[in-house]
């Protein structure tokens, strides 16, 4: 039974799955918004509960404004966006998807858009849009390359590393991985699993699959991406934060790399994008593709996951069953 005392707010609404709304409703008072960050804070003063995507950095002030709150949910894995120390200090428990492997495993958006970004990069298909919407039709301008045939490199064979290594092996890649939590016995048929650096060297793709913590930020540097295979290709769909940026706008304008797709910048929750180096270097360059962090923005997934993590509030709130 709803508990007319508990007070759930809803930050990012727009689109919110039915059934978890449904099911928030049944648990108390639920406040749903798509607020700015001055709305936020006015709307979490009386809140129990704040659900948020990833729009908002709540940080310590935002906790300050919000007495009464107990638990924070994110239907995410990563958490960049959430201060944990400034909220375990405060008591406040933190609710995501991290660790949910069995739940996870069915959930893909982020992993069909890696390959995606890959196969528009590849293919080169922004610019051919873009060139037939001009009122052109020159198919010879838009000479792409194949994936069959070709080395990727998965670093990070978590969850979403597995995932994208069976989707590339399932275009005849060789597919190598590398990750220093997993041991040869675990890689799944066909993946080969290397050292980093004989990853970097080999393959003609890499994609990043890393999580994002303190000590992994920056760990994709510019020696990295110069050991990177010359002529290759970098995907990033885990968090902007890992990358050296600035060394891979480097990489690009030096020819070194033939092309980057990436779904994630550093310190997105800024502002200002638009100014952002590697977005106007996209502007002017066709083998630079950025789309703004909607990996995991699917209508499946995002359903999925918010009925999951409102089920998962339900347990915190009232225990299992």
């Amino acid at each position: 039974m709803a508990s007319p005392d508990l007070c759930i707010v809803v930050a990012e609404a727009g689109g919110f799955s039915p059934a978890a709304a449904e099911r928030l409703r049944g648990l108390g008072h639920v406040v749903f918004a798509d607020a700015d960050r001055a709305e936020l804070a006015t709307l979490v003063r009386n809140a129990d509960v704040l659900w948020v995507r990833l729009r908002h950095w709540i940080d310590a002030d935002l906790m300050a404004a919000a007495p009464r709150l107990r638990a924070i949910v994110s239907p995410t894995t990563g958490l960049n966006h959430i201060d944990l120390d400034e909220a375990a200090r405060r008591g406040v428990a933190v609710l995501s998807l991290r660790g949910e492997t069995e739940f996870l495993r069915t959930v893909r958006a982020t992993a069909e858009h890696t390959v995606a970004l890959l196969l528009a990069l590849v293919r080169r298909l922004p610019a051919a849009c873009v060139h037939v919407r001009e009122g052109g039709w020159n198919r010879d301008a838009f000479r792409g390359g194949e994936l069959y045939g070709k080395t990727a490199g998965v670093v990070g064979y978590g969850r979403l590393g597995r995932i994208v290594a069976g989707y590339l092996g399932a275009f005849g890649m060789r597919v190598l991985a590398t990750d220093p939590r997993v041991r040869p016995d675990e890689v799944e048929p066909g993946v080969e699993l290397v050292p980093l650096a004989r990853l970097l060297s080999d393959a003609d793709v890499v994609t990043v699959h890393v999580n994002l913590t303190a000590a992994a930020k920056g760990f994709f540097g510019a020696e990295h991406l110069y050991a990177m295979k010359p002529g290759a290709l970098l995907v990033n769909t885990a968090r902007g934060e890992l990358l050296d940026e600035a060394a891979l706008l480097a990489a690009l304008e030096q020819g070194r790399l033939a092309g980057a797709a990436l779904d994630v910048l550093a310190d997105e929750l800024s502002g200002g994008m638009s100014r952002h180096p590697l977005v106007e270097y996209a502007r002017t360059h066709d083998n630079m593709i950025i789309t703004p962090h909607i990996g995991g923005a699917t209508r499946e997934s995002m359903e999925n996951t918010e009925t999951f993590m409102a089920g998962r509030l339900a347990e915190f709130l009232h225990g299992p069953g």
